[in-house]
């Protein structure tokens, strides 16, 4: 016997889960993809986008995930045998330097650990050093959905500024757009990424390559620009069938105009942010409970660090992955699994997805499956976890 019919929960980070409405805009004919209502929908899109990453430069579309927004993002910028400084907080801008490795740039990287921030004062040192300029770009990750860290982007962009380097910063928001608080023009991000199945709502396959003039100037002597990842006909399209470099994503286009709609028109950018923010302060004061006496913790320590979009947890042993699988067998929850930790103690770890459309009662019924997995599985844990998180909730 299980507990787990009904409706599945999947607590994954990305997919997020889709509203409804989502799905039903999604669930209609196929339209006409070269003139009408579709192409005059998409221009909406490109100025809604641009509010959601707070900038007022140019955006790309791709029918691609984050792998794709990454290869893009480089493509424009970057020529053969130019250098990359990679700032490593987890496992995916380590992957997005394995990608520029894929492409023929040097990587030179900085792995801050599985635990860690970026440590500004060490990217200092490293710009410093590069007295011929041949670092190009500085890769970093917002919010590292293996982790959980976020980072400071604005901070590196103070740090560029003050070393006086010339390269490129670009920014890895495939998980916090529209989940954790962002301003690419006002934090100096020349190039950021995203994709659509996170904080967007919107099944995955689209990436999304925000660029600044400056990182457009470097699109002119970029050799490992290819027609497909071209991001300028694509931003400024002569013909509509440009921005998608052929046929349209259509179906994902009307998921994503009622997804923005659902952000920008009805709830606020601001109060997505604030209602993100509460749920994941939520999270932590269940994990603190449970870990008072026990190995129990929150992956990053620091709050200020932590993501509001994803929450990483350590729980020692093989807790982690008895507990993935009791939730998603008795409980009908799925958990994350564990990414970059290292094979020694991955089983100690779950993660939390916690972005896009997700409300109190959705957390509060994570946690208290997670509370009755521990009961059931014997997990040592400390009291009051969900009367903390409901503490918190009850603050807003």
């Amino acid at each position: 016997m299980s507990l787990a019919n009904g409706r599945q929960y999947l607590a994954i980070p990305g997919p997020s889960v889709m509203p409804d409405r989502v799905l039903q805009a999604m669930h209609r004919p196929a339209p006409n993809i070269y003139t009408g209502p579709l192409v005059e929908m998409t221009h909406g899109l490109v100025a809604d986008l641009k509010q959601v990453a707070r900038t007022a430069h140019d955006v790309a579309i791709y029918i691609a995930n984050g792998h794709g927004a990454w290869e893009a993002a480089l493509s424009n910028t970057m020529s053969r045998g130019d250098r990359v400084l990679v700032l490593g907080t987890g496992r995916f801008c380590i992957g997005w330097g394995e990608l520029a490795t894929g492409l023929g740039l040097e990587t030179q990287v900085i792995d801050f650990g599985y635990r860690g921030e970026i440590d500004l004062a060490r990217v200092a040192e490293a710009l410093r050093a590069d007295t011929g300029h041949r670092i190009k770009g500085v890769l970093a990750v917002h919010v590292d959905t293996s982790s959980s860290v976020k980072n400071d982007i604005a901070g590196l962009r103070r740090t560029l500024d003050a070393t006086g380097h010339p390269a490129l910063l670009f920014s890895d928001n495939i998980a916090s757009l529209a989940a954790d608080e962002f301003h690419m023009d006002d934090w100096g991000v020349d190039v950021m990424v995203a994709g659509s199945q996170k904080g967007l709502m919107v099944p995955p396959g689209m990436g999304f390559v925000f660029f600044s003039p400056r990182a457009d100037a470097a699109r002119a002597h970029a050799d490992c620009v290819t027609p497909y990842w071209d991001w300028r006909p694509r931003a400024a399209p002569e013909a509509y069938y440009q921005h998608f470099c052929g046929t349209a994503p259509t179906h994902h286009l009307y998921g994503l105009r009622e997804a923005l709609d659902m952000i920008l028109k009805e709830e606020g950018l601001e109060a997505v942010w604030h209602r993100h923010g509460v749920l994941a302060r939520a999270i932590w004061a269940a994990v603190g409970a449970w870990g008072q006496g026990t190995e129990i913790a929150l992956n990053i320590s620091d709050p200020a660090c932590r993501s509001h979009a994803v929450t990483t947890v350590r729980m020692g042993g093989n807790h982690g992955t008895r507990l993935r699988h009791w939730m998603e067998r008795e409980a009908g929850v799925t958990l994350g699994i564990p990414l970059g930790a290292g094979a020694e103690e991955e089983n100690g770890i779950f993660r939390i997805g916690h972005m896009g459309h997700v409300n109190a009662q959705m957390i509060m019924a994570v946690l208290g499956s997670l509370q009755a997995g521990m009961i059931a599985l014997n997990v040592p844990h400390g009291p009051g976890g969900l009367e903390a998180a409901a503490a918190v909730l009850a603050a807003g």
